[in-house]
């Protein structure tokens, strides 16, 4: 059928006739390719959006505002772009999905470059969800022979019914096997010193240099740390400043339980230009989260006096140096804490 359509042109009108027909097939081409590339640029977009959900710890409905105003955006700045924004699937099943092939990926980095570890060590960390689940944080932290450091987290295992050493051990043995990660190379482990942890029988710790003297690993160059956080917050409770705290903590009460008080507060400091312009409130968190809030109460302890004071409310504690030291003590302490904590956490753009 071809042959008899075409067969008719002849010389020159033949020579352009196939000039015509190959620039049409390139310009199919160019379509698909178009296409395909607009598909890959929204898959894309789709997997950034959703690690920035992931990593900011939002709800994953959220994909579905953000590509509504994406949309929205793209119809002000760019319209004949409109349908390229409207092409990015970001449904909270899609941005799951998304998640989850991104923590697949990097657990298969992390298992190719601990082939190269020359050693390890790990971290346990429990926490509960809101299930009442207890969730248990593995961490691992491996050097190779040119000294690259690598640390992430290894898994994340959920213990649903008891959490004996032994539980926790048989959780972080399959951990360790499941990354094919080698027993002889493993240095040490840090944990929150719980005797499930601690246990030289039945913890984590004496579990584990069974298993290393089991597989003929010599135990003397392992070694068991305890976590510096929780060396902390066991420091705290030695302070004798059960008294301090609680005069601060009842004052701050006073003045944020009524709405009146805080307002009248606030507008007193307004009125004296001072350092702070709200006083923190004390909830009962973390021993070291309330440096912030003993700094705040140092810093307005005169202005705090006053108005105490216009209430009726004297706080005699305030006038007494001896109570001040101790309070500059305790927030001095949790200050340099928190800076040793700070230091110790690194923040990365990953």
């Amino acid at each position: 059928m071809h042959r008899e359509k075409y067969d008719a042109f002849t010389g020159k009108i033949r020579e352009e006739k196939v000039h015509q027909l190959k620039a049409a097939f390139a310009k199919q081409i160019n379509v698909f390719l178009e296409i395909n590339k607009s598909s890959e640029d929204s898959v894309r977009a789709s997997f950034v959006i959703s690690k920035m959900i992931a990593k900011s710890s939002r709800p994953f409905t959220e994909g579905l505002f953000v590509k509504e105003c994406l949309v929205k955006a793209s119809e002000i700045l760019c319209p004949e772009r409109k349908k390229v924004f409207e092409g990015i699937s970001l449904s909270a099943n899609t941005v799951a999905c998304r998640i989850t092939d991104l923590t697949d990926n990097v657990q298969k980095q992390l298992i190719q470059i601990a082939k190269d570890f020359e050693a390890f060590s790990v971290a346990l960390d429990e926490s509960t969800d809101v299930s009442d689940t207890a969730q248990w944080a593995v961490f691992i932290r491996g050097v190779d022979c040119n000294l690259n450091v690598t640390e992430e987290l290894l898994d994340l295992m959920p213990l649903k019914g008891t959490t004996t050493g032994h539980d926790i051990f048989q959780g972080l043995e399959e951990c360790i096997e499941k990354a094919a990660l080698p027993w002889n190379k493993l240095v040490s482990l840090a944990t929150d010193g719980a005797p499930s942890m601690c246990s030289e029988n039945v913890g984590v710790v004496g579990l584990l240099k069974t298993k290393l003297n089991s597989l003929n690993i010599p135990v003397i160059n392992f070694t068991s740390i305890h976590c510096i956080l929780h060396q902390e917050a066991l420091c705290s409770k030695s302070l004798q400043m059960k008294e301090v705290m609680d005069v601060v903590v009842r004052t701050i009460n006073f003045i944020h339980a009524r709405g009146l008080n805080h307002r009248q507060f606030t507008s007193f400091l307004a009125s004296m230009d001072s350092e702070y312009g709200e006083l923190l409130y004390h909830t009962q968190v973390r021993w070291l989260s309330c440096g912030s809030v003993w700094k705040c109460f140092l810093a307005l302890r005169e202005e705090i006096d006053l108005f105490m004071k216009m209430k009726n409310k004297e706080v005699p504690q305030l006038a007494d140096s001896t109570f001040i030291s101790s309070l500059a003590f305790l927030t001095d302490i949790t200050d340099h804490l928190n800076a040793l904590n700070s230091k110790l956490i690194r923040v990365e753009n990953r």
